[in-house]
């Protein structure tokens, strides 16, 4: 969940108070906005499953204290993030990864139904359809 740092470049960590998140590391170095890499950041948790569905992210005064950053830096990934639906924010419940995930999934899991819709259509065979998956992915 941490990007690669680049030698005698400067990392902010999100400290162990910051539980779920505290790998989250802020390159201030890098020409990636501050608030796209904690997106990124969460992103990839929730995609690679280090960020459960139901898991509750750190309040955003709380995380933009651990990392040194402006608490509307942390919104506005929490924000983008929401707007996504890869996490939902309840007042009292504060924000938690969201059931349905990164929108991106869901993009890629209608293009299968498609293609599968288009295999059958033409007559092609399970094993034929998955060769030229693979084929495609390479």
């Amino acid at each position: 969940m941490t990007p690669d740092t680049h030698p005698g470049t400067e990392a902010t960590s999100a400290g162990n108070d910051a539980g779920v998140l505290a790998e989250v590391r802020i390159d201030a170095s890098s020409s990636v906005p501050p608030y796209e890499q904690l997106r990124l950041q969460i992103l990839d948790g929730v995609n690679d499953g280090s960020l459960a569905v139901g898991t509750r992210l750190p309040p955003v005064r709380t995380l933009a204290g651990h990392l040194g950053l402006a608490v509307n830096t942390v919104a506005k990934a929490y924000r983008e993030l929401e707007q996504a639906q890869v996490v939902t924010t309840r007042s009292r419940a504060g924000t938690v990864v969201a059931a349905g995930g990164d929108s991106g999934r869901s993009r890629v899991a209608a293009a299968a139904a498609a293609y599968a819709r288009s295999v059958r259509a033409n007559g092609v065979s399970e094993d034929e359809a998955v060769s030229f998956l693979r084929a495609a992915l390479h």
